[in-house]
């Protein structure tokens, strides 16, 4: 029987010359045993990654830019021959454009893992050349083909080839680290989109519209035309805008975009839906596409729901964890789907053949597509480590499994029409294979250290170092190697909350949750560098590292020469101290201290948003601060002994923050957990004792997170307390200035130097707002001392307290001979006092020691008739 060309979706196939038939079987017989040899290498990357210098990063862009950029472009290329009926390119486009397009994917992997850094990005110049090539010999057959009823479809090839271009020049930028305007992460977003949804995704969808109904073995939907040509135009503009508001840090930009592309990939897979309902899948090739079109589904929308509830410059580390999820879900199966339908039929040999290879090849498809589409989920849930570590040996055993499988039916193809590739197989194969394996293995001397001491001492070579972050500390705290010698770090997140580690050359990895692993590669070494955790406050807190070259003097890894970050910025009062007296900014409003009545009801539920905010601290000072609620205190909650309260605390901040009510009896493990970035959590607690209580922020290190701002107090009545004409409540804190969690402002702390003492958020703020009140009232004070680290002496000039509640019992009741003058706080603790101001007058209130009411713990109580 004579051999046909495969036109996908056309009415019927059309004759080839033999010639032109034995060298199109020898090529794609080459080019799909470079992508078997990519997906393998893929394979072992990921199962040996965990011990060896194989980083998450290398192994996605083995799959990705080896395997899946090889598939592409080789069968981009065939259906356009066939879509347009052009005839074959030169012979000698297709072996320079795979040698130079592998060329440089080995050299991105090389130099973007192990250095130099400029061969890294001499790769990606290669890659994004070929594949501009490849995009413009497409288009140059379009505007020259006759044409015909799906030449539509190259299109879809052409906007995915300059999607990759686009996304391959930021992957270079990034690798060179320009420009400097622009943030790793906001350009990490922007390539992890275009290629994954733009090269991947519109080549994938492009393809269905025909492709889907050959697999099938029916007929295409009718207007297919029409539907691939308008999602197209929604598509390409979606990207653009996603990408758009990616590199600009502006996340509703790009979630316009994403809405755009959801809504074109809807429309495009209107023809596929049509298909199925008209022949449902029922072959391997077949099931496999269905699935890995679900998960493309699920993916954009998970995608698309990300983006929305994450700010632009955390979109990167929040989709990286999903990354895994859509190469094995959507990108993998939709590649091994089309393989195991293609290869046979590019081996030829006739009718006996193709199924003779068809069957070889869909040997267990059944227990491999279970075993894939059961384990996408878990690599992406928070399960258990084993389960996660079940569900990646399933998916590697099926990709194990198909590629032993592809290998067999390849060597195994006889016939006149592939004889002559046999050899091209085998030298594709195993020059991919020799030259990845070096690139995975990153020359002689590969060692794996532990890092539990505080001193780690490695040997020369390739060195992984396995770094922990545990308790304010990365361990291990110093790391010795010889001078040339590339370190790999494996970190690991072993805290509750979340962490990174940048270091001073620029490498650095997303933040980290409990648990979660990332590698550094650093170049080799020629000086000491700097690492630290770039959460504000915890390098001021003690979560640095340094790797120091072994036999040098020790120096400082800090200045230009190590690449060190400048040094942060001391506090605003180096410049001297604080005028109290100056007037206030125009605008101003100072925190509301009236105490209102308790609400009725036993119940009381409270939604609580973690923020950070500028407020005037200080006469004409801003500062920005960490808050409960956008004020500093955060809003002061008021019940009675028996009440319930549901506080919802919704963390809007860019860090981790948790919340602990001292008002409530109950173990911390869950409700005072550190909760991140755009989740909540509910801290339900029934007030059994009264008192005037501190609630916090309960995330380490709390000096940082309390200092800053993050307090507020819990009114709950003693259940005789009588009435009072009018209640206010003051909350004192420490004010520490300069930016929050640098170095210098968090030496402030530690040594107990605070800039100035505050009574609700603000230094002197109520010497320039007084609290009012008449002669002959009831005024009673509820105070509590935030600290972090001091207490008060409440005094107020001028007039005695009858009454003395402190800590849940009365020191003072009115009737009695006996007066008091202070109340006397510890950090943390709370009270009341009451006064009756005798005459109109101006009372000062402060806090009786000198130190604190003289650097801002003072206001006026204003009393007129």
């Amino acid at each position: 029987m004579t051999s046909v060309d495969v036109h996908i979706g056309a009415p019927g196939p059309r004759p080839t010359p033999p010639t032109q038939r034995r060298s199109r079987a020898s090529w794609h017989a080459v080019a799909n045993a470079v992508v078997l040899a990519w997906l393998a290498l893929a394979g072992v990357a990921a199962l040996t990654h965990v011990r060896l210098p194989a980083p998450e990063w290398l192994v996605i862009h083995v799959f990705l830019l080896g395997a899946v950029t090889n598939a592409i472009v080789t069968w981009t290329e065939h259906f356009a021959i066939a879509l347009l009926r052009h005839s074959e390119p030169a012979p000698w486009v297709r072996p320079v454009r795979l040698a130079a397009l592998n060329t440089g994917v080995m050299s991105v992997l090389y130099g973007g893992s192990y250095g130099p850094v400029h061969l890294g990005v001499a790769g990606a110049a290669i890659v994004v050349g070929v594949v501009g090539w490849h995009v413009g010999i497409l288009a140059a057959w379009t505007r020259r083909a006759l044409g015909g009823r799906f030449a539509h479809v190259v299109a879809w090839y052409v906007c995915a080839g300059v999607a990759l271009v686009a996304g391959g020049t930021l992957g270079g930028l990034m690798l060179a680290g320009w420009p400097p305007g622009i943030g790793t992460t906001r350009l990490e977003a922007a390539h992890l989109h275009i290629n994954l949804l733009g090269w991947v995704g519109l080549a994938v969808l492009g393809t269905l519209f025909t492709f889907w109904p050959t697999v099938l073995r029916t007929q295409v939907a009718d207007g297919s035309d029409l539907i691939a040509r308008r999602s197209l135009r929604l598509a390409a503009p979606g990207l653009v805008v996603t990408v758009g508001g990616f590199l600009g840090g502006v996340r509703w930009v790009a979630v316009a975009g994403l809405l755009l592309y959801a809504a074109a990939a809807a429309l495009a897979l209107v023809p596929f839906l049509r298909t199925a309902r008209r022949r449902r899948p029922h072959t391997p090739a077949s099931w496999m596409l269905a699935a890995g079109t679900v998960w493309f589904i699920v993916a954009v929308v998970t995608d698309l729901s990300v983006v929305a509830t994450r700010a632009a410059d955390q979109v990167a580390d929040a989709i990286e964890p999903l990354v895994p999820f859509i190469l094995v879900g959507f990108v993998g199966q939709t590649l091994l789907g089309a393989l195991t339908f293609l290869l046979p039929v590019v081996l030829g040999g006739g009718p006996a053949a193709l199924k003779r290879n068809a069957a070889l090849l869909e040997r267990g498809w059944i227990v491999r597509v279970i075993m894939v589409n059961i384990a996408v989920p878990l690599v992406v849930l928070p399960v258990p480590a084993r389960v996660s570590q079940v569900a990646w040996a399933l998916v590697l055993a099926a990709l194990g499994a198909f590629v032993v499988l592809a290998a067999v039916t390849v060597f195994r193809a006889r016939g006149p029409h592939v004889s002559p590739s046999v050899g091209g197989v085998v030298v594709g194969v195993l020059a991919t294979a020799l030259a990845v394996a070096v690139a995975l293995s990153g020359g002689p001397g590969v060692t794996t250290q532990g890092g539990a001491g505080a001193t780690t001492q490695v040997g020369t070579g390739v060195q992984t170092v396995e770094v922990t972050l545990v308790g304010m500390r990365i361990s291990p705290a110093t790391i010795k190697a010889p001078p040339g010698t590339r370190l790999v770090l494996r970190v690991t997140n072993r805290d509750a909350q979340q962490h990174d580690l940048r270091l001073a050359t620029g490498q650095q990895t997303p933040m980290l949750g409990p648990g979660q692993t990332a590698t550094l590669e650093v170049p080799p070494l020629t000086g000491p560098i700097d690492g630290w955790c770039t959460v504000p406050g915890h390098r001021a807190a003690g979560m640095t590292m340094r790797i120091e070259v072994a036999g040098a003097a020790a120096g400082s890894g800090g200045g230009e020469e190590t690449g060190q970050a400048p040094t942060d910025h001391m506090d605003h009062a180096a410049s001297g101290p604080l005028n109290l007296a100056a007037s206030m900014s125009p605008g101003w409003r100072p925190y509301d201290a009236t105490l209102r009545p308790a609400p009725g009801g036993t119940e009381h539920e409270v939604e609580i948003r973690a923020v950070q905010k500028e407020i005037e601290v200080a006469p004409g000072v801003r500062q920005r601060m960490w808050t409960f609620g956008g004020t500093v205190p955060g809003p002061v909650l008021r019940g009675k002994v028996g009440d319930v309260f549901t506080i919802t605390l919704i963390n809007d901040d860019t860090m981790g923050h948790g919340i602990d009510f001292h008002a409530g009896s109950l173990a911390p493990d869950v409700p005072m957990r550190t909760i991140q970035p755009g989740e909540r959590l509910t801290y339900r607690f029934r007030a059994e004792r009264a008192g005037a209580w501190l609630y916090h922020c309960s995330t380490m290190p709390m000096l940082q997170h309390i200092a800053n701002g993050m307090y507020g107090a819990v009114i709950i009545d003693p259940p005789d307390l009588a009435k009072a004409d009018r209640e206010y409540v003051l909350v004192q804190g420490e004010l520490y200035l300069g930016e929050p969690g640098s170095t210098g402002q968090v030496a402030k702390m530690h040594d107990g130097r605070p800039d100035a003492w505050m009574f609700n958020g603000t230094a002197a703020g109520y010497d320039h707002a007084p609290l009012t009140a008449r002669p002959g009232e009831r005024v009673r004070v509820w105070v509590v001392a935030a600290g972090p680290a001091s207490g008060t002496a409440f005094h107020i000039v001028g007039a005695q307290f009858d009454t003395v509640y402190k800590e849940g019992a009365y020191l003072l009741r009115p009737g009695g001979d006996g007066g008091s003058q202070v109340l006397d706080l510890a950090a943390a603790q709370g009270g009341f006092v009451e006064t009756v101001f005798p005459e109109p007058g101006h009372y000062p209130f402060v806090d009786h020691d000198m130190r604190h009411g003289e650097a801002g713990a003072h206001g006026i109580f204003e009393v007129t008739r």
